[in-house]
């Protein structure tokens, strides 16, 4: 019985206070986050959340079609940094970034 009312109770809602921060990240990185938040019906918040949730314990927070189609999004966005990169990346000043987006 016990089994049963555990079960019960984690299927019930749990209340937390969000608050809206207002995080840099990568513009390709973004827009596959905001595909793949779209393509799964969640908010990028929520994706973000299990993302971290998952991290923290050592799991991975995808299965095998989910990790397809964020393969395809990578493709359309041309998102080429991985996980070996992620301790590498600088921002662009700001300066260099009107100056390339005059350019195009």
């Amino acid at each position: 019985m016990y089994a049963i009312e555990a079960k019960q109770i984690m299927d019930e809602p749990i209340r937390v206070e969000r608050v809206q921060t207002g995080v840099r990240i990568e513009k390709r990185l973004l827009k596959v986050l905001k595909a793949l938040a779209e393509y799964k019906d969640m908010s990028v918040g929520n994706l973000i959340e299990g993302i971290v949730l998952h991290a923290f314990e050592g799991k991975t927070p995808f299965g095998a079609e989910t990790l397809e189609k964020i393969g395809q999004l990578r493709a359309i966005y041309r998102l080429d940094l991985d996980a070996s990169t992620s301790h590498q990346l600088t921002e662009v000043p700001a300066a260099k970034r009107a100056r390339a987006k005059a350019r195009k």
